[in-house]
């Protein structure tokens, strides 16, 4: 390989001469040494590929002095070594390329090129759902169910891993994507091509940051980009910051993993750190596993940051021989980190590089917490939970209010489940779910949650039958250390069964409530509650009826369960009282944190993962058992309400279209601040009343056959119907929540997609006003793809979230910023306007674009295209359309 700016090139073992690496670290440059470790990566993968794709000779001049360009919109390729996809977000990638593949067969050229370039893993993790839970038989039933379901979607994801090269199916019931990255698939160092390098990984699940704590970098991205990096192309990036975080003290005996994410989580969101890398140092994470790490790793999102990084240290390398990794590969991985100066100690504090800002937490701050009612970042010391679900009843409708009537407060609606009488209240607890890679992957808080039961159970309390308890394993590791520690009965006992191996209840997969709960909620107007293991809690995302949700470490959402409700006073008031009368207290049944090690050491050990990882492709007999096709090209089936070849490509040509001026665009939707994906694109149920409900049933299907709207993400006349479907939506032109909007032509109140429908065939384009931190959480690619299907031409925001502005960009759909000081109140826009947006000829990155309106109103918007790579795609109409082109010619 001929490289100019490789300085040495040596083999890290004489029996194995063609094993070499980029020694970066004998540069004879102080400049490397200064460098965040996750941007020595970056500079690493330009330097490794940079005959290949390098845009400018000057890009490792750039890495290199990072500090000086960071503020200078500096754009770097990066080629990740890697591509992980889970089942929602990997049929429509699947899909996309096969209706690729017919595209380029129908421009004259192989269709074949259309085909991953990289290592692709597909872990199929979203499909199953909590349809049964408190019964022995339950997950053979919830699984059995997930296949009757998901049949055709499961047979054309094993087509596609016949179909194409590089792509790996890892069946359903293995375990959640990100979990069995962690825990088998990453490599952290990649033995590859003759070469030693550095593990790097893009995702299309925003979870994919998880697999920063073990080293590995790593970050989501949307399918659209996901495809194009499968295909070969790198993603082009605005050299990041990089947030110093640093970690001091020790963690208190009662704080778990989770409490410490959700502090991080609350104080990085109020630092501000969307676009930018974080990276942890001092000597505080010494004191954490690599499994915390990782959970704080895999909330990265939910601060907004692109990646959360932890180089790798001696605990890391533990981790792997833990894990069942080969001992020979570890040994050759520690090696070529020391090599290269990336064998990090946290202890050592003339290691820590440069960073462009420092921020700390003492780890002996952190106290037991939850988050919620409605976000990640609301943070609530469990001493003040109760206090604080009383103020969020009262408070105005918002992130932290209900505007519950003061004489409502103490609603109790009595009913009757199983032949027995209950109460629900405000507050009341109706789904308690163990469940998210975030925290499943931790054996220390799985363990606590195992002991917590056993010493409940010993004490004589119990969980209510009718709250909907489940625990879904993110591996089968999971399952395998609970059941020989002799703690999985107690769970058992508790209503804590294992329902599945996937993300389930954390994604919206709850399973219905049952209806006698559903009806006295619904009576009462009552705000129930979910409490969970996850990561997210966006309104509408995990049950249609529970309107507050907090997010809780494993133990806690034990408590919360026994206790049934969260107003609940820890410290002052009993979980219950057991039959001899005795009032048990949290405090009196919480293990230690040596109870909890000394059970992890002795049961958590590399023979479970090797066992259980070893037959992961194999052990699903009805997977095995499913019949694909082998046709390089898909054959669509016309009657299929799954899999359908998507309009993106109609009408494509080599040739380019010049982007024309938006002219007279009516709003379609009017927003505030943090519309997530998931109001965007809902991935849980389909409303009987909805759309896309109306489409099934006008095919034949009857609502128990709907299935979920990320099911069904391989079907793009479902999803566009699906798109802004959320029940939760709040759109200023109507004065409720709901999926509507005002169609000005005639004034009527309508569906949004009928609303679109009527626009579109008016020839009328679209746009959306936003607020801040529109397109947070999941990197949801149908969130751009059904706004591009509706006729959205832009959107205006105030901010975006990455990964959303990503797809967006990915799409072909403009995404325009605020001028800054400016918003939608300040320019006294009201969204009844019709917008003209001026599209130059020439354009460049990050260019202002001027706005007229019909009012005769004028004003300017940043065109958020970031590098001259995205106006590529721009150009082409999207990334998929500029990769057809490329592949075609």
């Amino acid at each position: 390989m001929s490289n100019p700016f490789v300085q040495i090139v040596e083999p890290l073992d004489p029996k194995q001469p063609l094993k070499k690496f980029f020694n970066l670290s004998k540069l004879e440059d102080a400049r490397y040494a200064r460098l965040p470790f996750s941007i020595r990566i970056l500079l690493e993968a330009a330097i490794r590929n940079c005959d290949e794709f390098l845009v400018k000779k000057g890009d490792v001049e750039n890495i290199l002095n990072w500090k000086v360009m960071q503020h200078e919109n500096v754009e770097v390729p990066f080629k990740p070594a890697r591509v992980i996809l889970q089942d929602f977000t990997g049929v429509p990638a699947v899909v996309d390329f096969a209706a690729m593949r017919d595209a380029v067969t129908k421009l004259g050229g192989d269709p074949e090129k259309i085909n991953p370039t990289c290592p692709a893993d597909l872990v199929i993790d979203h499909s199953i759902q909590v349809d049964f839970n408190r019964q022995s038989d339950s997950l053979q039933k919830n699984q059995d169910l997930e296949f009757e379901r998901n049949k055709e979607r499961f047979e054309f994801l094993k087509w596609g891993s016949q179909a194409f090269k590089n792509l790996r199916i890892i069946p359903p019931g293995s375990g959640i994507i990100h979990q069995v990255n962690l825990e088998y698939l990453a490599r952290v160092v990649m033995d590859q091509d003759g070469y030693y390098y550095p593990d790097s990984v893009v995702g299309t699940d925003s979870h994919t940051t998880m697999i920063d704590g073990l080293g590995v970098l790593g970050w989501g991205v949307g399918g659209i980009e996901a495809e194009a990096v499968m295909l070969g192309q790198p993603i082009s990036m605005v050299l990041p910051e990089v947030v110093g975080y640093k970690l001091v003290g020790n963690p208190q005996p009662l704080v778990t993993s989770t409490d410490i994410v959700l502090t991080i989580t609350k104080h990085l969101r109020q630092v501000g750190v969307v676009g930018k890398f974080v990276e942890f140092f001092g000597p505080g994470v010494a004191q954490l596993s690599i499994a915390d790490r990782a959970t704080i790793a895999n909330m990265c999102p939910e601060y907004g940051a692109t990646a959360a990084y932890f180089p790798v240290d001696d605990i890391s390398i533990g981790y792997l021989i833990q894990t069942g990794r080969d001992k020979e590969k570890v040994m050759y991985t520690k090696r070529y980190l020391e090599a290269v100066g990336m064998l990090r100690d946290f202890k050592n504090s003339s290691q820590d590089p440069d960073f462009t800002q420092i921020v700390e937490l003492d780890l002996h701050t952190v106290v037991p917490c939850c988050s919620g009612p409605k976000r990640p970042q609301d943070k609530v010391a469990v001493s003040d939970m109760k206090k604080d679900f009383e103020t969020c009843l009262g408070a105005k409708q918002g992130f932290k209010g209900f505007q519950i009537a003061p004489d409502r407060h103490n609603s109790i609606v009595k009913f009757n489940f199983e032949g027995h009488d209950f109460e629900l209240a405000h507050g009341s607890v109706v789904i308690a779910a163990i469940t998210s890679c975030t925290n499943t992957s931790n054996p220390s808080v799985m363990l606590g949650a195992g002991l917590l039961a056993k010493k409940a159970v010993e004490a004589g309390l119990t969980v209510k039958p009718y709250i909907k308890t489940s625990l879904s394993p993110g591996s089968g590791v999971v399952t395998y250390y609970l059941r020989e520690s002799g703690v999985m009965r107690y769970l058992t006992q508790l209503g804590f069964d294992v329902v599945g191996y996937g993300c389930m209840t954390c994604i919206g997969n709850s399973g219905p409530l049952p209806e006698s709960v559903v009806e006295a909620i619904t009576q009462g107007d009552l705000v129930a509650v979910g409490v969970l293991s996850g990561n997210r809690n966006f309104e509408g995302r995990v049950h249609p009826n529970t309107r507050a949700n907090y997010l809780a470490s494993p133990p806690l959402v034990i408590a919360y369960a026994i206790a049934g409700t969260v107003q609940i006073d820890f410290e002052k008031e009993p979980l219950g009282i057991n039959a001899s009368g005795k009032k048990i207290f949290l405090k009196d049944i919480w293990p230690t944190r040596n109870e909890i090690q000394a059970v992890e050491r002795q049961f958590v050990i590399p023979g479970m993962f090797k066992e259980v990882y070893q037959k992961i492709e194999t052990v699903n007999k009805a997977w095995n058992a499913l019949d694909a096709p082998s046709d390089k090209l898909y054959t669509w089936n016309p009657k299929s309400t799954y899999i359908k070849s998507p309009p993106f490509f109609d009408g494509l040509t080599l040739a380019l279209q010049t982007p024309k001026t938006i002219e007279d665009a009516y709003v379609l939707l009017s927003f505030g601040d943090s519309v997530t994906t998931d109001h965007i694109s809902p991935a849980g149920n389909i409303a009987r009343n909805s759309p896309a409900a109306r489409y099934l049933t006008s095919r034949g299907l009857t609502p128990r056959e709907f299935n979920s709207y990320g099911s069904r993400r391989g079907n793009d006349a479902v999803m566009a119907r699906g798109t802004f479907a959320n029940i939760r939506l709040v759109n200023k032109f109507i004065d409720k929540q709901g999926p509507q909007t005002i169609h000005f032509p005639s004034g009527e109140i309508l569906d949004v997609f009928d609303a679109a429908e009527r626009y579109k065939q008016a020839g009328h384009p679209l746009i959306v006003l936003a607020g801040k931190e529109y397109g947070a959480g999941s990197s949801r690619d149908w969130a751009a793809k059904g706004p591009f299907l509706l006729g959205v031409k832009a959107v205006l925001a105030e901010s975006y979230e990455r990964i959303h502005r990503s797809n967006l960009v990915g799409m072909g759909v403009i995404p325009l910023q605020y001028l800054p000081g400016e918003d939608a109140g300040t320019l006294g826009l009201t969204g009844r306007e019709r917008y003209t947006i001026i599209i130059p000829e020439k354009l460049k990155p990050q260019m202002n674009v001027q706005i007229k309106l019909d009012t005769g109103k004028t004003f300017h918007a940043i065109m958020r295209f970031d590098t001259d790579v995205e106006l590529t795609y721009f150009h082409n109409g999207g990334i998929l359309n500029y990769m057809i082109r490329k592949m075609a010619s």
